[in-house]
């Protein structure tokens, strides 16, 4: 088949719909049983455990910074930040690189389960308990199933100290 062969792209022959979109797909994967997600959009990639070098004078869920492929992230452990019992890092332990107003932020997770795409009239706000910083994560929680998901609001894992003080400590580290 050479060029001529070829039909030119048009609305008729484009398999593009909005199907294909990344609007309402969540990457959902574990922390213990129970099941959180992530707007795929943030998602850059997922990658294995890497060697952490750690950053003095950081909060303990911050566990320092990985070299992947030249560029200096920053690792969140996502049970620390939750303050959920640590279990040690294996052979399923995932680092979810997300990109997030422009920083990469790689959030140690214990294993990565599926994509899925979940309607917006299947969530619900997250119910408020008071004024207890565990809220501040939840975006919203899902009921895909029999099961619930908790999405997760990626922009406020971090504090805006915690920002400042991790942008410090990664210009070092470049």
């Amino acid at each position: 088949m050479n060029n001529l062969d070829m039909e030119p792209l048009s609305d008729e022959n484009d398999d593009y719909d909005e199907e294909d979109t990344l609007d309402g797909r969540y990457l959902i994967f574990s922390l213990a049983d129970r099941s959180y997600g992530i707007e795929i959009k943030f998602i850059t990639e997922i990658v294995g455990m890497q060697n952490i070098t750690e950053i003095p004078d950081m909060p303990s869920f911050i566990k320092g910074v990985i070299n992947l492929r030249g560029k200096v992230i920053a690792l969140i452990d996502v049970r620390d930040r939750f303050r959920m019992q640590s279990i040690g890092y294996n052979d399923k332990t995932c680092v979810i690189i997300l990109s997030v107003n422009q920083q990469l932020i790689g959030l140690i997770v214990d294993t990565v389960r599926e994509v899925i795409k979940i309607a917006p009239n299947n969530m619900e706000e997250a119910p408020k308990f008071g004024e207890h910083q565990g809220n501040q994560f939840i975006k919203s929680i899902a009921k895909v199933s029999d099961d619930v998901k908790v999405l997760l609001n990626i922009e406020k894992l971090l504090k805006d100290e915690d920002k400042l003080a991790l942008d410090a400590a990664i210009s070092n580290q470049s």
